[in-house]
């Protein structure tokens, strides 16, 4: 347990210290290895460990899922989306923010990142929020809470990883996705309803949408529609496996941008490859090197205290869960979503299956803490993407902006550990 708890220590400052998570890992899980079984058995575990993990055909779900999230990005649908969803909402007061939000929310059903989202619709909505003198505070923050709906609903990167960690089908992760998903858009979208409502000067009317851009916007987002229809339906009715819809969706969303005008030269095929490659190689670096910490925590016993440890606590699985939570909370304002789940999950999970914990609600959960953690202070990941993308907003002006969302994330976490049928209900009826 010490040799554990100064493995996390060093990890901690070297992530202070500037270096990527990824690298952080790796090398504390190689030197932490090395300590307890020498430095051959620990250069033969990272080359074994990388070499049977990089070659698992299910990690080829993670490629082509960004793969196709990029694909999106380049077709440029964003516009429609959030022109579509303003033709819905526009009328109601604040109309430009609830538009944020569901634009977000659909564009998150197809990229599954939540950096890209966070960017993308920095650029799109910010534009006009700012023509109709909306407040900077409420704008920014809805961008940088509106984002975070990229890694709780379908297809989700994070999700995957959890899914490959937690040895849990990821189609089942991705239907049990759904319900949680829509929860939080809905409490988004009363979220910004209260803001404006305390404060109508943040939100000043604005005209409603030519019908001919409405009509434009609702043509151009039918085929992403049928392309999310297709992805999660075939999972759900089991006519193909969560890495055959990812390459169903690539292909489709290849598709969908060549036939609107993209993709049409070397360079920009170079351009959205290298995106997509430069992403994934991110991703993987994290993982793999999650992996060999993860075998420096095992090695070092620490999963075996800690059941000892729920023993002697006497908590109960709900308990259980709630201090895993907690601890997430703690680490999510330090650590982005992949690195909580990469820490964390492995070293919880003997006591969360030993004490019956349904780890389909479990991944629900640990991924709608990572969401909180992309927006909550000091790290913040989706708030300086949107600060990145719009320099002239301060940081702390996006901060205040985004505490309303942290609620009602907070809410939705609150919700999904109550009910944990929000998140269990579908996967069940597949099941």
């Amino acid at each position: 347990m010490v040799t554990a708890l100064i493995g996390f220590a060093a990890l901690l400052a070297l992530c202070f210290l500037g270096f990527r998570v990824g690298f952080a890992t790796l090398v504390v899980g190689f030197f932490g290895f090395a300590w307890e079984r020498g430095w051959s058995a620990s250069l033969a575990m990272v080359g074994q460990q990388v070499f049977h993990d990089s070659m698992n055909y299910n990690l080829s779900v993670i490629p082509l899922f960004i793969l196709m999230g990029v694909l999106i990005v380049h077709a440029r649908i964003s516009q429609d989306l959030y022109d579509a969803a303003y033709s819905a909402l526009g009328r109601f007061r604040g109309g430009l923010a609830l538009a944020t939000v569901l634009a977000a929310g659909g564009f998150s059903a197809v990229c599954g990142s939540t950096l890209a989202t966070a960017a993308t619709m920095a650029k799109v909505a910010m534009p006009p929020m700012r023509d109709y003198k909306y407040s900077r505070r409420l704008a920014s923050g809805t961008i940088a809470a509106g984002g975070t709906l990229g890694i709780m609903i379908p297809p989700s990167v994070p999700l995957v990883i959890y899914g490959l960690i937690a040895e849990q089908d990821i189609g089942l992760l991705f239907i049990a996705g759904i319900l949680p998903g829509l929860l939080l858009v809905t409490l988004f979208l009363i979220c910004v309803g209260i803001v404006v409502r305390r404060d109508p000067t943040a939100a000043p009317p604005a005209p409603p949408l030519d019908p001919e851009r409405r009509k434009t916007a609702i043509r151009g987002t039918l085929p992403v529609l049928i392309l999310f229809l297709v992805v999660l339906g075939g999972i759900y009715t089991g006519a193909f496996t969560a890495t055959e819809a990812a390459g169903i969706g690539s292909f489709g969303a290849a598709v969908i941008a060549v036939l609107r005008g993209h993709m049409r030269t070397f360079s920009e095929w170079r351009e959205c490859l290298v995106d997509a490659t430069t992403t994934t190689a991110t991703i993987f670096i994290v993982l793999l090197g999650a992996i060999v910490f993860a075998q420096f925590i095992n090695l070092s016993g620490m999963p075996y205290d800690l059941l000892d440890m729920v023993d002697e606590w006497q908590l109960s699985p709900f308990q259980l869960v709630v201090f895993v939570c907690i601890i997430a909370i703690l680490m999510g304002m330090v650590f982005e979503a992949i690195g909580i789940l990469v820490l964390l999950v492995p070293v919880f999970l003997p006591a969360l299956t030993i004490n019956g914990i349904d780890m389909i609600w479990f991944g629900i959960l640990v991924v709608l803490v990572s969401e909180i953690g992309l927006i909550t202070p000091p790290i913040g990941m989706n708030v300086f993407v949107v600060k990145s993308v719009l320099p002239e907003v301060p940081l702390g002006k996006i901060f205040r902006g985004v505490m309303p969302y942290i609620l009602a994330l907070v809410t939705g976490l609150v919700l999904v550990l109550v009910f944990p049928t929000i998140a269990t209900f579908l996967p069940n009826l597949m099941r």
